[in-house]
């Protein structure tokens, strides 16, 4: 057993029931196949509470920065999480991605690519991108109450039903930012 897996089924489910923690439409993510699931990102409780309500390992891109703290580099490199350059290219990070999903593996993104508390400001298409390169479907996922993880009020994960690009054909520009506002209003109406 992974470092990821005793985490996600032993170490995190007694503590985040310190929060009354809820799950919502698990069996709406696909358990084989390369995966996306794009979740609104409010707290730094998101990616353990994401990675407990998901029914499969999920990877994470994480600010190359975390990566040289010294116990929490190594730590959340074995909890799946992988780095990317926020000042560089983001070259890299989609390519490590795409390699991921590839894989038939899953990831958890974040398309505002920081913490945002009230759900709006500037959206990336990069979830677009992955789906659009990969062939993967999207499930969207909304994090409610992490905000108040101080106050140790309900969080609750939902997962809504996989969303997908059109099939058999190259997208463009306008398809995929088309697609992100469509995943983007997925996971606001969950």
């Amino acid at each position: 057993m992974t470092l990821y897996e005793v985490a996600q089924k032993i170490i995190l489910p007694p503590v985040l029931r310190l929060w009354r923690f809820q799950t919502e439409g698990a069996e709406n993510v696909p358990r084989t196949g390369p995966l996306i699931v794009a979740s609104n990102h409010a707290s730094y409780m998101d990616p353990l509470a994401l990675g407990v309500a998901c029914p499969r390992p999920l990877a994470y891109m994480a600010k190359v920065e975390l990566f040289s703290l010294p116990l929490l580099g190594p730590l959340i490199a074995r909890l799946n999480a992988y780095p990317v350059d926020r000042r560089k290219s983001a070259l890299a990070g989609i390519k490590k991605s795409v390699e991921i999903l590839r894989e038939g593996k899953a990831i958890g993104i974040f398309p505002q690519g920081t913490r945002v508390r009230d759900g709006e400001g500037e959206v990336h298409e990069g979830v677009a991108l992955l789906a659009s390169l990969a062939k993967a479907p999207v499930v969207p996922a909304r994090i409610s109450g992490s905000h108040h993880s101080l106050r140790f009020r309900q969080i609750k994960v939902s997962f809504g039903s996989p969303l997908r690009l059109p099939a058999g054909q190259k997208a463009s520009r306008e398809d995929l930012a088309n697609f992100t506002s469509t995943v983007m209003n997925a996971i606001r109406g969950l």
